[in-house]
């Protein structure tokens, strides 16, 4: 126990000569480059945490709250950051041997790779539930070890300026890690982003032993994957009739070759070619009912086969359009029909709704929507995919206002989740449109296309009088349609969340059973627990989300957009944190005005009113508009850090409050996406009263 105790309470890594403040700022670089690599490993490795899109930052969150608290009196418990994370690393690496790449939940609320569609055992979901959860557990122990030395050197120094170098590391983590999956960087180079500054802190031999042996475990989870800054894309070994493309471990597209070279060869089968043929004609429908060929436009053209059956029905000029750079790329080199070569073809990379958004008069005579959905969630801070803003009707209405007066809609989408998935997009298209779209079903891969005519152009009765043609099974008004407030075109109607319900209950009693020990709650000479602050992190989490999934909406979920988001976010509260610190402000109670007015704007405003304006004033506009609240909470925080009487415990409260923040996120999926800014308001007004208790209480004193 005593040797327990001692190895605990060692703070020699931190007494060697060194400056404190690049500790501080290396301690946040690695927690925030860590954050974004297990945000993204843990997702390709085990897909029950893409079902739950911000569960791995809500357990660093919580963890962060943890490690500082304890750093204080613990500093020595860093040494077990990285045992920690290799504990964790090792299911994760060889998740594929362990069963736990596709993990699911039998949980029919939502509709996600075929989640929704496996029947509903309760023994099946406690086993997946625990191990799912025992695993969450283990991402809370590495950043409540990663952060012990945030909690201890905190204390060093003036707490306004461990708090600036707190900011610059985190911000540098974030352009750190947004420059590797530019680069389309893998796990390797990810981990090692976030593990190499824990063993440059402790300096010990085990340390760099330990980060490189996890450092090996992400390269060997590889295993031939190519990556992007949204996807891990795995191929597989071509057949006659295809090579299938796997992204973030599930089935994404295939690659066919129509040619009739090869449906001629001799080494088809007949069961070979009578499928190519029945693909074929999945492909053919929506380039072959309209006499106008003149221009098309396809987004999500993945890998080429829709660009090229636009090129055979004779389509004279098509643009392509794709947000994963890869996936071009891989169209260009295997597909043996090289769409991509074709001088007629011109290829975008770009988020199909940025790309509708994008300040052109251009119309076109099909505008296709290729199969596309997403395997990828949009950024770490949402509940929301790559794909969400494309299928709301505002959306698609802007895909339709680029269908010229002699062309047509298409859309196709897989509708095996049943009539609930069918009905929503049949009327989700009507009322973009304003016109009833026909529906014609294909078994291949249950996919239903959708064509809209603009007035007066006929389509061709022939060729679609050949498919199946299906009907919606509920009236518009008794469908739950999908908008830019509400965008989550997968969540089934009906069904009670119990996956989700389960996971986030976990969260809460894991919070409420650590924080009270941690924290030293109810101790003699203990401090006191800043619920001030608490509630201002939750309430800024909240405000991030909005920020991120308001310019997801403006310029697209491209990883350009959300680096920028993060980036700025924190180069904002830095900033703010600077004014504070130079000014030498004290007094926060003020700042609740403009506070709580931006955040009034933010649930206000018609976000989608701005993309009726040009780049750059949807840019400034969109901007301040987000930014504001950011900026004035960026103002209060730092006050009332540097008024504390334990800073540590103030930090440590303050990320804890995050984890408040991510919980009620998940309500956004029952309220819409602008509750999130009403319910920042309501905690940003909790903490005001709490503020201004403490202050009656504080002048009562000194009297």
């Amino acid at each position: 126990m005593m040797q327990l105790s001692s190895f605990s309470t060692d703070a020699s890594w931190a007494q060697r000569k060194g400056s404190v403040p690049l500790r501080i700022a290396l301690t946040t670089f690695g927690i925030l480059a860590l954050e974004l690599a297990l945000i993204r490993w843990t997702s390709s490795q085990a897909r029950a945490f893409a079902y739950f899109n911000n569960v791995v930052l809500i357990g660093a969150f919580l963890g962060m709250g943890l490690g500082v608290a304890l750093g204080r009196r613990r500093p020595g418990l860093v040494h077990l950051a990285l045992p920690a994370l290799l504990l964790t690393a090792l299911p994760l690496a060889f998740s594929e041997r362990l069963g736990l790449v596709h993990l699911y939940f039998p949980d029919n609320s939502i509709m996600i790779w075929y989640v929704g569609l496996v029947p509903a055992d309760p023994a099946v979901f406690a086993g997946h539930i625990l191990i799912f959860l025992g695993m969450f557990t283990a991402i809370v122990a590495v950043f409540t070890f990663c952060s012990v030395p945030l909690g201890y050197l905190f204390t060093l120094m003036p707490a306004l300026r461990s708090y600036v170098w707190d900011l610059t590391g985190s911000l540098v983590g974030v352009v750190a890690f947004a420059v590797a999956a530019g680069l389309d960087a893998g796990p390797a180079v990810w981990l090692a982003l976030g593990c190499l500054p824990f063993a440059f802190l402790t300096r010990k031999p085990t340390a760099f032993a330990l980060a490189i042996a996890v450092i090996g475990l992400g390269q060997y989870s590889v295993r031939g994957a190519i990556f992007s800054p949204y996807n891990r894309i795995d191929l597989s070994p071509p057949n006659a009739v295809l090579t299938e493309l796997r992204v973030n471990r599930d089935f994404h597209q295939c690659i066919y070759d129509f040619s009739p070279a090869h449906l001629a060869t001799l080494s088809l089968s007949t069961s070979d070619r009578l499928l190519l043929d029945r693909i074929q004609e999945l492909y053919r429908l929506p380039f072959d009912v309209n006499p106008s060929r003149g221009s098309a436009l396809i987004v999500g053209a993945g890998t080429g086969n829709d660009v090229q059956s636009a090129l055979k029905y004779g389509y004279r000029s098509v643009v392509g359009v794709d947000i994963d750079s890869q996936i071009i790329a891989l169209g260009r080199a295997l597909n043996p029909q090289r769409p991509y070569q074709d001088p007629r073809v011109s290829m975008v990379v770009d988020d199909a709704r940025a790309f509708f958004g994008r300040p052109s008069a251009e119309t076109y005579d099909l505008v296709c929507y290729g199969l596309l959905d997403s395997h990828a969630m949009s950024s770490a801070m949402s509940t929301l995919r790559l794909d969400n803003y494309v299928y709301t009707e505002e959306g698609i209405r802007s895909g339709w206002n680029r269908v010229g007066p002699k062309g047509h809609l298409s859309l196709s989408m897989s509708c095996v989740a049943g009539d609930w998935f069918f009905n929503r997009m049949y009327w989700t298209i009507a009322k973009a449109t304003g016109k009833a779209p026909r529906a014609f079903y294909s078994e291949i891969h249950g996919a239903v296309t959708f064509l809209v005519p603009r007035d007066g152009v006929r389509l061709d009765e022939a060729v679609m009088g050949q498919r199946l043609s299906l009907s919606p099974s509920a009236a518009k008004g008794d469908t739950q349609t999908t908008s830019d407030d509400w965008p989550f075109l997968y969540i089934r109607p009906g069904a009670f969340p119990w996956g989700y319900l389960v996971v986030l209950a976990y969260i809460v009693l894991l919070a409420l059973a650590t924080v009270r020990p941690v924290f030293g709650l109810g101790s003699p000479g203990a401090p006191s627990f800043d619920w001030p602050l608490f509630f201002m992190g939750a309430a800024f989490l909240l405000i991030e989300t909005r920020g991120v999934t308001s310019i997801s909406l403006l310029f697209g979920s491209t990883w350009v957009a959300n680096a920028a988001v993060f980036s700025g976010i924190l180069f904002m509260v830095l900033a703010a944190t600077l004014i504070v610190r130079g000014k030498r402000w004290k007094n926060p109670l003020p700042w609740f005005a403009p506070l709580l007015l931006s955040v009034a704007l933010l649930w206000w405003f018609p976000v989608d009113w701005l993309q009726t304006m040009p780049l750059v004033a949807r840019g400034l506009l969109g901007g301040l508009l987000t930014g504001m609240p950011v900026g004035f909470a960026g103002i209060v925080v730092p006050m009332l850090l540097d008024r504390s009487p334990a800073p540590t415990v103030s930090l440590g409260a303050n990320l804890l409050g995050a984890v408040l923040g991510g919980c009620l996120e998940y309500y956004s999926m029952v309220g819409g996406l602008r509750s999130t800014a009403l319910m920042a308001a309501v905690l940003y007004l909790v903490a005001f009263a709490l503020l201004r208790r403490r202050s009656g209480r504080l002048e009562a004193a000194s009297v």
